[in-house]
């Protein structure tokens, strides 16, 4: 049996050789393993967020500098190329 009409039929996975888990099954895997990383999630202290948010404000600040310079450059090298 082919690969594809092994899933076809809905009564063997291919890879594994178990037999397939109807569509609650499935789902009520899905919600458990979803609980089960919620769980190692650690919430940053005070500190901890003030710092990232330093950070992500730092960075975004550089990038605009650095799209803004990149801008101006092809803005003046266009006026160049092409006169005003």
């Amino acid at each position: 049996m082919s690969e594809s009409s092994a899933h076809a039929a809905g009564t063997h996975d291919a890879q594994s050789g178990k037999e397939r888990r109807n569509v609650f099954a499935r789902i009520a895997l899905f919600v458990r393993q979803v609980v089960g990383e919620l769980r190692k999630v650690v919430t940053p202290t005070r500190s901890e967020l003030v710092n990232y948010t330093i950070v992500v404000i730092v960075f975004v600040a550089v990038a605009m500098l650095f799209v803004t310079a990149l801008d101006y450059l092809v803005g003046r090298g266009v006026f160049w190329l092409f006169g005003a």
